[in-house]
């Protein structure tokens, strides 16, 4: 079987605040929490390979164009 199409299955444990983070972006988004837990590992797995890197991440205010530099650990 190919690796991409392979699934495995494993258990979670969350905070009430973290569950109700999920379902709260689950539904807005209208995707299932795995759904959201895969886009945020392949969020996750791109800005650390950049980091790795010595690339930088910024988050920039539309309006105001004031610049912040996130940090990741």
């Amino acid at each position: 079987m190919d690796r991409e199409k392979e699934k495995k299955t494993m258990t979670l444990n969350l905070t009430a605040a973290e569950m109700e983070a999920l379902e709260e972006m689950s539904g807005r988004k209208d995707i299932s929490k795995t759904a959201v837990l895969r886009q945020a590992l392949r969020l996750y797995q791109m800005l650390d390979e950049r980091l790795e890197r010595g690339e930088k991440l910024y988050l920039e205010h539309t309006i105001t164009k004031e610049k912040a530099e996130l940090m990741v650990v």
